[in-house]
């Protein structure tokens, strides 16, 4: 790839605003990359959505962001990596990389007991995208999976400690531990920033797996693998879309990032397919 494209932004994509902790560990990996983040906040969550609508609005998630010329997609978004990503790949040219094979090797690389758990949407539990990516590096993994609905409202309305928030963690999340699992993939870009809950409930003898530093990591090998990381020495641009209010996401925002967001730009009048 010639300097001009490797100039160009990564895009990445999720259903609302829990893909901004792979933004963030983008940022941290590779901080020299400028990146367009989409967040399809008017139609989260996706986990509650059937495969062919996951497909259709990841699809659409794609087509907008290739009009910013990005050189790369990140899925960030664990229901749309099990259900969407063989079709993104299929249909576009563009390298794309998803957040569960990443996910899976943190936590084949982690666990000491063999007994992993998931947690993660409706959508992506069904699917059994971790299982299989699991079984892929270790066939003797026991695997136990919990959909947690739930997660996602909570963290959109910033619901992240609290009562309400252990009370609903702890009715997910007993059934897993009653399983003796001592590693806990935490399958849905929100899910880290309830991280402290879920830890209280399961106590410290389980580690946590936030597939977002593997994904960054895997994204540096794929530019690097096509010559296109950015060696610049200008200051990266970080563009925020998303397609209802920008102010809940700007509010929450920096939760997830770490950092101010900055302007957030609504994707109306220019969102969905060509």
């Amino acid at each position: 790839m010639n300097a001009n494209g490797a100039r160009q932004p990564i895009g990445v994509f999720d259903s609302g605003i829990g893909g901004l902790t792979v933004v963030k560990a983008l940022i941290e990996e590779l901080p020299g990359e400028s990146i367009v983040y989409f967040g399809d906040t008017a139609r989260v969550p996706y986990g509650t959505k059937s495969k062919s609508t996951i497909v259709k609005f990841s699809l659409e998630n794609v087509e907008f962001l290739l009009r910013f010329g990005v050189k790369c997609i990140v899925i960030a978004c664990n229901t749309s990596s099990s259900w969407a990503l063989p079709t993104l790949r299929k249909y576009f040219k563009v390298p794309i990389v998803g957040v569960i094979r990443p996910g899976a090797l943190a936590a084949v690389r982690q666990t000491r007991t063999k007994r992993i758990g998931v947690i993660g949407t409706t959508a992506t539990i069904k699917s059994g995208a971790y299982e299989t990516a699991i079984h892929r590096i270790d066939p003797a993994i026991k695997v136990v999976s919990q959909h947690c609905p739930l997660f996602v409202p909570l963290v959109e309305e910033g619901w992240l400690n609290g009562a309400i928030s252990r009370q609903v963690a702890r009715r997910y999340l007993e059934p897993l531990a009653r399983q003796r699992i001592d590693t806990l993939i935490l399958g849905c870009t929100h899910y880290p920033l309830l991280a402290s809950t879920i830890q209280q409930v399961l106590g410290s003898g389980v580690s946590l797996v936030d597939s977002a530093k593997q994904t960054a990591t895997e994204v540096r090998g794929v530019l690097m693998g096509a010559d296109a990381l950015s060696h610049g020495s200008g200051r990266p641009r970080y563009r925020f879309f998303v397609t209802d209010e920008p102010q809940h996401f700007d509010r929450l925002g920096h939760r997830f990032l770490g950092q101010v967001i900055g302007s957030v730009e609504r994707a109306n009048g220019h969102y969905g397919p060509r």
